[in-house]
């Protein structure tokens, strides 16, 4: 057993409570739980209880054995002198606070269902996808909605967490900081590290100078990935090359490895050359991308952010000297609908609680219901399961869901599985 079965059975009061009393034969009454604590110190804050004919206000501390107090070195902390009530499963040991007072004990090892017991460690030792996957269909519609409602709120302030370190490193710079969560997101995941550094080590202040010039936009970004340096034939690289030499020395730039990036197993579309040619585009098209953001309305407005046509080079080619079948490079709309789930409404989301503007974080949840539905080997395995997510928004707290409960066992912390302990 877990100590997490403790927090779950005090949390919901799912033990049996008739004539509670210590273990030394005080009686008990609870007039509140207290708070539980996911940081350091006591489990449970601010808690209520009456033992005796004393009312005691202070916190909750629990344990499988009355000795883990001792073994986790709780004697010799002061967070833990106003426990008021120590809560066990088995008490093994007397347990007195660092002033010599003894600290009353709630046992519970003959108060927990056997039922709710066997069920929880049913969830712990079996391999299924998902621990209650057989139970799974036991919990109501209605449960499940509000907590993927929960769970998308949780995944979308997960993603803001990077976000606001990039901020607080950009001195709050909102365009810069969402120029190089862009940038990151453009690399795919391969090519996502070197194209963030390459933002880092190229300033949208940069960049901005040269606004109405696509070919320095280009030499800037080819020059400072490390990609132009080679010997060419072509005239185009050979241009950009000249250009950001000129350019490197003016601005004092130090350009990254071209080793950083990677073009192998990857489709053509998807290589650094033509992605950093498009992230060009995309600049020249608009230095204050962050601020279009912030104005549109929905999906198709965020789509014509991302209407790129390449520059006539790059039409019929897929890396520098190597000519190809002219082809349109464009965005797809599943490629454009990737930054809108992993950097707009995040942004979007961050943006209006900075700003304590509700108007925004709605518009991230309409953005994400508008999206149509992820497809990956996760979400099929939820379908199979009877969940058919129509949206973004479903499909990430779905994700959220198996990848921060499921798989980590957090059965007791998840509506649905609190729902099946229920019942």
């Amino acid at each position: 057993m877990k100590e997490d079965l403790l927090h779950y059975v005090w949390r919901l009061q799912r033990f049996d409570s008739t004539e509670l009393q210590t273990t030394e034969g005080q009686p008990i009454r609870i007039q509140m739980i207290g708070e539980h604590n996911h940081h350091s110190g006591p489990d449970f804050t601010n808690a209520r209880i009456e033992i005796g004919k004393t009312l005691w206000a202070g916190n909750v501390e629990m344990h499988l054995k009355a000795s883990d107090w001792k073994m986790h070195k709780h004697q010799s902390d002061p967070a833990y002198d106003n426990v008021i009530l120590h809560v066990v499963l088995d008490e093994d040991e007397k347990i007195n606070r660092q002033n010599g007072s003894r600290i009353p004990c709630l046992e519970l090892k003959k108060r927990i269902s056997s039922k709710l017991s066997k069920i929880y460690q049913k969830f712990l030792h079996n391999e299924y996808w998902i621990s209650c996957q057989h139970h799974f269909y036991e919990v109501g519609h209605m449960t499940k909605v509000l907590w993927l409602d929960r769970l998308l709120v949780e995944r979308l302030e997960c993603k803001t967490i990077v976000i606001e370190k990039r901020l607080q490193g950009n001195i709050n710079n909102w365009e810069s900081t969402f120029y190089q969560t862009l940038a990151k997101n453009f690399g795919v995941k391969v090519n996502a590290e070197p194209f963030e550094r390459l933002a880092r080590t190229l300033p949208l202040s940069i960049l901005g100078k040269h606004k109405n010039d696509l070919f320095q936009i280009e030499a800037l970004l080819f020059g400072q990935s490390g990609l132009l340096d080679d010997d060419f034939e072509d005239e185009y690289p050979n241009r950009l090359k000249k250009e950001y030499q000129f350019l490197q020395k003016k601005y004092k730039l130090t350009p990254m490895e071209k080793t950083n990036w990677r073009f192998l197993r990857m489709r053509p579309a998807n290589f650094p050359t033509i992605r950093i040619a498009q992230f060009a585009q995309l600049i020249f098209q608009s230095t204050h991308l962050f601020s279009k953001v912030l104005v549109a309305k929905n999906v198709r407005e965020v789509q014509n952010m991302f209407e790129l046509k390449l520059s006539n080079y790059w039409q019929t080619h897929y890396i520098f000297d190597k000519a190809s079948v002219k082809r349109n490079k464009s965005l797809g709309k599943n490629t454009i609908h990737l930054f809108i789930i992993n950097t707009i409404t995040p942004f979007l989301f961050l943006y209006g609680n900075r700003k304590d503007e509700e108007d925004y974080k709605d518009r991230a949840f309409q953005l994400l219901e508008e999206v149509p539905a992820e497809r990956n080997s996760i979400i099929s395995k939820w379908e199979e399961l009877g969940m058919l997510p129509k949206s973004a928004y479903e499909t990430q707290a779905l994700l959220q869901l198996k990848n921060e409960y499921c798989s980590k066992k957090r059965c007791l912390e998840c509506s649905i599985g609190c729902g099946i302990l229920k019942g």
